[in-house]
């Protein structure tokens, strides 16, 4: 029973890494361009991981979106990421790629807090969770943003542009637009999904 149960997880877990991986190199389906940034669609599987599976797929498959996206700042293929790796190389993979396994995992810690919480509250808490993903991202990814990169010519000279005075209107400037739209495409897919794998692995 056990092995079958590991070899149904590292089965799920296979699938969500090739779903991340399609996403990721098929831009359409894993990206949105607004200006210099993006709005990721790749929590989506993250967040479906962590609410089926557990922290350590939640981090695993957080790992994978932030290696994904590490790649592309070395590759030359994102415009800020690109900028970022060329000032501070270790900042740059802190933002990408740490920020991602801290995502996906805490979305599963959250998660199974909520379970605990609300246990017969099942849709309300796979909602919730979905909608704490993409949150996580944002907040995980700036912050870190933040941290390394805000006194930077190039982050100085995108506040200048978007008339930011201060660190919090960088922030909301920067990310309104793409974070709404992750949360709520992540909270509508994410949710739709899970009720129904969970309901089927008798998770609930």
């Amino acid at each position: 029973m056990k092995n079958r149960t590991n070899v149904r997880w590292l089965t799920q877990l296979s699938l969500l890494v090739a779903i991340l991986l399609v996403m990721n190199y098929t831009p359409l389906l894993g990206y949105v361009q607004f200006g210099p940034i993006s709005a990721s669609l790749l929590t989506v599987p993250v967040a479906i991981g962590a609410m089926t599976m557990g922290p350590l797929a939640g981090a695993i498959l957080g790992g994978v979106f932030g290696a994904t996206s590490f790649i592309q700042m070395v590759e030359g293929k994102s415009q800020m990421g690109t900028q970022l790796f060329s000032v501070n190389p270790f900042g740059a993979f802190v933002v990408s790629f740490v920020a991602r396994v801290l995502m996906g995992l805490c979305a599963a810690l959250i998660f199974n807090a909520l379970r605990k919480a609300m246990p017969k509250k099942e849709k309300l808490c796979c909602v919730i969770g979905a909608i704490c993903t993409p949150v996580l991202n944002t907040v995980f990814f700036m912050g870190f943003l933040v941290l390394f990169f805000y006194n930077c010519d190039y982050v100085q000279n995108v506040a200048q542009t978007l008339d930011a005075t201060n660190v919090f209107m960088f922030i909301v400037y920067l990310v309104g637009v793409q974070a709404v739209i992750e949360w709520l495409i992540c909270g509508v897919v994410a949710s739709a999904v899970t009720v129904p794998v969970r309901k089927y692995l008798k998770l609930n």
